[in-house]
C-alpha cells in the first residue's frame, strides 16, 4: 500500500514498537477491502492530522486496534462523524442508541445490539481521549452518559416485558408502581471510566401486587418486590452476560442494603428504615455520589427518593463524630496497600485516585449537611469548594485536580490497552513504553518521574487531612544505638552484651545466632537488609524489657525469616514503633499468636491500631467489615474471596487473642467472640454458594428467592456458644424443599436438576469453602459426622427425614448431641421446624436406667479412647477434656440430667450451653445450688485453662494436683448422679 498509510505502522523513534505495529499492518492488510482501501486513503489525503491520530490509538489500544482491523466499516464511522472532535451530550446518546437499536423488540437482537453499541462508543471515547479531543472530565462525562442512556433504554425494556407478561404492579391505591435505579460511584458522579463496572441500587415507591386483568400471559398474581426482582435480574443480565459479542457493563449490586444477602430491590420505606436504622459511616460515604439515572414513573419519585438518601448522608451539624470513622478507613486503606500489593496502582496505591476521592469525601461526609455547596457529586467542583471553607490551603485544590486528571488519563491509558478493568502499572518494557507514549512522553522514565510527583503530592495532602495523634517512640538513642553494634557484628560478641538483663542468655544468642544465619536473610536484596538494619535494634530493646527475652526472641525468629524479603512490613513496624511494642507484648505472652503471625504475616496490620486491637465489635459491626472487605470482590472469584474470608477470620481470631492475653474479655466472652465470627461467615458463605448454585441451576421448588432455602445447625462448641481457639465446626445441614421437585433452570436457560441434588451440591460448596486449605488455610475444619446416619448419611436432609431419623433411629449419644445444637442461619420456617423437632425430640419421657446405662458405655469409650495414656497417668497428668472429672463428665451430666427430667422440666433443653443449662438445673431443684456451683466453677476452670494452654500451643494436659478439688467434686457428684465410679 502507499507510504502514507504504511508510515501509520512505521515509529523512527521507538523501533521497538514497529513489531507490534507490523502485526496490526498485517491484520488491516488481509481484512481491508480495495474499495476500503481506497476510501481509506482517500480520507487520510485529505485529513492529514488523521494519520497521527490513527498510529495514537494503535500505540495505545490493542483492543482498538484488532477491533478496528476485524471491524473496518467502525474507522469511516468515527473519522466520518463530524462530531468525534465534540462533545455530546446526554441527549446526543440517547439519540445515538434509539437509532442503532430502532424498534427491536426481539431480546436476542437487544443483546447483540447493546455489544455492539458499547463497543462503538468504547473506540470512539478511546480515540478522543488518547488523542486529547477531549479533557479528562468531558471524556469521563460522555462514559457516564451513554451508560446512563443504555441504563435507561434497558430498564424501559425490560419493565414493559415484564407488565406483558406479569401484570402492571400497583399498590393498594391502585396506582402503577415504577422502578428507579440509583448509580453510585463514578456512574453517579458522571466520572465513569473507560473498562468501569457499574454499582446499582434498584428500588420502587410501594407495596402491592400486579394487576392482571388486561394481561393474557399472566396465571397468577406477583408482589410488587417479585415483579421488580424479575425486572431486576433480566436487566443486570441483559448488560451484564458475556457473549460472543462480549458485555455492556459489568453490574455490582452490593451496595445495596445488608449487601448481596440483601433484596435485590428494595421500596422506599424499606431504604429509609434500613439506613437510618442501620446504615455506617463507608455508606455515606458511598451515597455522597448516588443519583437516579433510570426511572419508569414520574420525574417527583426522584426528588422523594433523594430526600430520603440526603437525610442519611449529610447530617445538619459539622458532624465530628465522622473523623475516627474516617480514621479506620484510612487505617484499612493502608493495610489494604499492604496486603495487596498495591503500591504500582494508579487508584488505590498511596497518592492514587481514591486517595483524592477520599480527601473530598471526607469533608462532605463531615460537613456537608452545613456547607450545602459540598453537596456535590462531581469531584472537582467539591475540591474548588474546599479552599474557600479553609478545609485544605489554598492552592491544593489545584494540585490536587492537576494530579487527579493526570491520574484518570492514566488509569484510562491502562484500561484501553487491553478494555481490563485494572489500575496497576505494567511491568512489561513494551506496555510500558506504550502507555508513556500514549501519556505523551518519550520514554517509561520521564512519565513515572511525573507520575511519582504527582503521587507524592496526593499522598502529602491525603495525610494531612486525616491526621492520627502522634505516638511517643520511647526510644532512647542510646540504647538503639548498642543494640545497632550487636545486631550489625553478625556474630555473639560478649563484650557487647555486658550490662544486658538477660534472664535466659543462652536461649537468647542461640536466637541470635540462629537468625544471622537464616538462608532468607543472607539472600535478602540490599534494601530489605538496610530496613532489617532499622528494625532490629527497636526489635531487640523492647525484647529485652520482657521477662524471658530469649524464649520471646525464638518465637519471634519465624516471623522475622518471613518478611525479610518483604520489606513493606518490616517498614509497617518500623514507622510504628505501637504495632512493634504490641507484637513483642503478645508474642512474649503467647506462641500461638506468634506463630499466627509467621504463616500470616498480613496480620500484622492488626497491631497498628491497639484500641482496637484489644476491643471486640459487636455482631453487626463484623458483618459490615466482612461485607466492606469482600464486597469489590467478583462472586465468580471464589478463590478471592475464600481468602478473603481466611484473613477475616484470622484478624479477628487474632484480636480476640489479644483481648484474653490482656484480660480484656472473660473466658465466656471469648467463647461468644469467636461464635459469632463463625456464625457471620457462616451466613456470608450460605448466601455466597447459593448464589452461584441458582446461577447456574435456578431455584430449587422454581420459587425465586433471595433467602437461601438451607438451614445450617450447628453441634458442639458451635451449637453451645463454646467455640476455642482452632475449633472446628460440627455442623449439619436441612432444607425443606419437595423430594420430587426441580429446580427453575429451564425456565431460565440453565440447566435444571432435582430438589435433591441442589441442595447436596449446595452443601459440598459450602464445605469446600470452609474447608480447603488455601494458601492462606484452612478457614475452619468441617464435621459433618452428626448428620442423621452419620457419614453413610446424606450430606443434607430434609426436615420430614431429620424428624424421622432423630425420632426413630437416633442413638441416645445422637440425643445428648442434639442438646447442644442449634440453628446458626438460614430460613425462619426451617429454623422453627428444627426447633419444634428439638423440642419433641429432647422431651419425651425415657426409660431412667436405660438411660444411664447409655450414657455410662458412650463415657467409657470415650475416655478408653481419647483420655491421658497410661504413661502420662503413671506421672500423675490430668487430661482436661477427657480424663475422669474433666470437662467431658461435667458436659456428660448435664446432658444426663436434661434428657432424663427435660418431659418435666422442658426449659432443661431451652439453651444450648453448659452454664446456662446447669442455671436450669439449679433452678429446677434438681441439684443442689451448691453443687450445681461446684460443676460451673470447674467447668470455667477446665476450660480457661485450655485456652490458655492453646494460646500456648500446648495440648490440654496438666499436672493433676492442679484440679484435685476441682476433680473430686465432678467425680463425686458422677457417682451420685449415675451410679458408679468415674475412675
Amino acid at each position: 500500500m502507499p507510504a502514507n498509510f504504511d508510515s501509520i505502522f512505521e515509529i523512527a523513534s521507538h523501533p521497538s514498537l514497529n513489531d507490534c505495529l507490523h502485526k496490526y499492518k498485517d491484520k488491516f492488510d488481509d481484512k481491508l477491502t480495495q474499495d476500503q482501501r481506497e476510501k481509506l486513503l482517500g480520507i487520510l489525503d485529505d485529513e492529514p492530522t488523521i494519520a497521527s491520530q490513527f498510529q495514537r490509538v494503535l500505540i495505545g489500544s490493542d483492543y482498538a486496534a484488532n477491533y478496528l482491523a476485524d471491524h473496518p466499516d467502525v474507522i469511516f464511522g468515527i473519522l466520518a462523524d463530524e462530531r468525534v472532535e465534540k462533545n455530546l451530550s446526554l441527549k446526543d446518546f440517547q439519540h445515538k442508541f434509539e437509532e442503532f437499536i430502532g424498534n427491536e423488540l426481539d431480546e436476542e437482537v437487544w443483546f447483540k445490539k447493546l455489544r455492539i453499541f458499547r463497543h462503538l462508543m468504547t473506540i470512539r471515547s478511546i480515540w478522543r481521549d488518547l488523542n486529547r479531543l477531549a479533557d479528562t472530565v468531558e471524556i469521563t462525562r460522555e462514559l457516564s452518559y451513554f451508560a446512563e442512556a443504555v441504563i435507561e433504554k434497558a430498564l424501559q425494556y425490560n419493565y414493559d416485558r415484564a407488565t406483558a407478561e406479569f401484570g402492571i404492579p400497583r399498590n393498594k391505591a391502585g396506582e402503577q408502581q415504577a422502578m428507579l435505579v440509583i448509580a453510585m460511584g463514578k456512574l453517579g458522579a458522571w466520572e465513569l471510566n473507560l473498562s468501569s463496572d457499574i454499582d446499582l441500587i434498584f428500588c420502587y415507591p410501594q407495596d402491592g401486587e400486579t394487576d392482571i386483568t388486561d394481561c393474557e400471559k399472566a396465571t397468577k398474581k406477583l408482589t410488587n418486590q417479585e415483579f421488580f426482582i424479575r425486572v431486576g435480574q433480566r436487566f443486570i443480565k441483559m448488560l451484564d452476560a458475556q457473549t460472543a459479542d462480549g458485555f455492556v457493563f459489568r453490574v455490582d449490586m452490593r451496595l445495596r442494603p445488608y449487601g448481596q444477602s440483601g433484596a435485590l430491590v428494595s421500596q422506599f420505606d424499606s431504604l429509609e428504615v434500613y439506613y437510618h436504622a442501620q446504615g455506617r459511616e463507608w455508606e455515606r460515604f458511598a451515597m455522597v455520589k448516588a443519583r437516579v439515572v433510570a426511572n419508569t414513573g414520574e420525574p417527583a419519585l426522584v426528588d422523594k427518593l433523594m430526600h430520603l438518601l440526603n437525610e442519611f448522608t449529610y447530617r445538619r451539624y459539622v458532624d465530628f463524630s465522622a473523623i475516627e470513622a474516617l480514621r479506620q478507613m484510612k487505617l484499612m486503606i493502608q493495610r489494604e496497600e499492604v496486603r495487596r500489593g498495591l503500591s504500582e496502582n494508579v487508584k488505590l496505591g498511596p497518592g492514587g485516585i481514591r486517595e483524592v476521592e477520599f480527601i473530598a469525601q471526607a469533608f462532605q461526609v463531615i460537613r456537608g449537611g452545613k456547607d450545602i455547596e459540598l453537596q456535590n457529586r462531581r469531584l472537582i467542583g467539591t475540591l474548588n469548594t474546599l479552599p474557600k471553607l479553609g478545609c485544605i490551603p489554598q492552592g491544593a485544590d489545584e494540585q490536587l485536580i492537576k494530579a487527579y486528571c493526570f491520574l484518570r488519563d492514566t488509569e484510562h491509558a491502562i484500561q484501553a490497552y487491553r478494555d481490563r478493568q485494572t489500575q496497576q502499572l505494567p511491568t512489561d518494557e513494551l506496555a510500558r513504553l506504550r502507555l508513556a507514549i500514549s501519556m505523551g512522553f518519550a520514554s517509561w522514565e520521564a512519565f513515572y518521574t511525573k507520575l511519582k510527583h504527582y503521587r507524592d503530592q496526593v499522598n502529602q495532602h491525603f495525610n494531612a487531612v486525616i491526621s492520627t495523634p502522634e505516638h511517643e517512640n520511647g526510644e532512647d538513642a542510646d540504647v538503639l544505638a548498642d543494640w545497632q553494634h550487636v545486631w550489625q557484628a553478625r556474630e555473639w560478641r560478649s563484650d557487647l552484651m555486658e550490662g544486658r538483663t538477660i534472664s535466659d542468655p543462652d536461649v537468647f544468642q542461640q536466637a541470635l545466632t540462629s537468625l544471622w544465619e537464616k538462608p532468607q536473610l543472607i539472600a535478602a536484596d540490599k534494601l530489605s537488609k538496610e530496613r532489617l538494619d532499622q528494625l532490629m535494634p527497636r526489635l531487640l530493646s523492647l525484647i529485652e524489657k520482657t521477662q524471658a527475652p530469649g524464649a520471646t526472641f525464638s518465637r519471634l525468629l519465624d516471623l522475622i525469616t518471613a518478611i525479610a524479603r518483604r520489606s513493606a512490613y518490616i517498614v509497617l513496624l518500623i514507622e510504628n514503633p505501637n504495632a512493634l511494642k504490641q507484637l513483642v507484648k503478645l508474642s512474649e505472652a503467647s506462641p500461638w499468636v506468634a506463630i499466627q503471625l509467621a504463616e500470616h504475616p498480613a496480620l500484622l496490620d492488626e497491631l497498628l491500631d491497639a484500641t482496637s486491637l484489644y476491643s471486640v465489635p459487636t455482631r453487626d459491626q463484623l458483618e459490615n467489615e466482612l461485607r466492606q472487605q469482600l464486597m469489590r470482590i467478583p462472586n465468580t472469584d471464589i478463590e478471592a474471596l475464600m481468602e478473603g474470608l481466611r484473613y477475616f477470620r484470622s484478624a479477628h481470631a487474632m484480636q480476640v487473642a489479644a483481648c484474653e492475653i490482656s484480660g480484656a474479655l472473660p473466658l465466656m466472652k471469648v467463647s461468644d467472640y469467636l461464635t459469632q465470627i463463625a456464625e457471620v461467615i457462616l451466613d456470608y458463605v450460605l448466601n455466597l454458594a447459593w448464589e452461584q448454585m441458582v446461577e447456574r441451576h435456578g431455584y430449587p421448588d422454581k420459587f425465586e428467592t433471595t433467602e437461601p432455602q438451607l438451614l445450617i445447625v450447628g453441634y458442639g462448641k458451635l451449637g453451645g456458644i463454646e467455640l476455642g481457639h482452632g475449633s472446628d465446626l460440627d455442623l449439619v445441614f436441612v432444607h425443606n424443599s419437595s423430594s420430587q421437585g426441580m429446580t427453575s433452570g429451564d425456565f431460565e436457560g440453565k440447566r435444571a436438576i432435582e430438589n435433591d441434588v441442589f441442595f447436596a451440591r449446595l452443601g459440598q460448596k459450602i464445605i469446600h469453602i470452609l474447608n480447603t486449605k488455601t494458601l492462606s488455610g484452612q478457614l475452619y475444619e468441617v464435621d459433618m459426622r452428626l448428620r442423621p446416619s452419620g457419614s453413610s448419611g446424606l450430606l443434607v436432609s430434609r426436615v420430614a427425614s431429620f424428624e424421622k431419623y432423630q425420632r426413630e433411629n437416633a442413638w441416645t449419644w445422637e440425643h445428648q448431641a442434639l442438646l447442644r445444637a442449634r440453628a446458626i442461619v438460614g430460613p425462619q420456617p426451617i429454623s422453627e421446624a428444627f426447633d419444634e423437632i428439638r423440642l419433641k425430640v429432647l422431651t419425651r419421657e425415657r426409660e431412667r436406667d436405660k438411660l444411664v446405662q447409655e450414657v455410662r458405655e458412650m463415657r467409657k469409650k470415650m475416655r478408653d479412647h481419647l483420655g491421658s495414656s497410661e504413661r502420662e497417668r503413671a506421672a500423675g497428668q490430668f487430661h482436661l477434656k477427657q480424663d475422669a472429672g474433666g470437662i467431658v463428665d461435667i458436659e456428660f451430666m448435664v446432658q444426663y440430667i436434661a434428657l432424663a427430667w427435660a418431659h418435666r422440666y422442658p426449659a432443661l433443653i431451652h439453651y444450648t450451653d453448659n452454664i446456662r443449662i446447669l442455671g436450669c438445673v439449679a433452678e429446677s431443684g434438681l441439684l443442689e445450688t451448691q453443687k450445681v456451683t461446684q460443676l460451673i466453677e470447674a467447668y470455667k476452670a477446665f476450660r480457661s485453662m485450655g485456652h490458655r494452654l492453646a494460646l500456648q500451643h500446648k495440648s490440654g494436659v496438666v499436672d493433676g494436683a492442679l484440679f484435685a478439688s476441682e476433680r473430686d467434686a465432678v467425680k463425686q457428684l458422677w457417682s451420685e448422679l449415675l451410679g458408679e465410679t468415674n475412675a
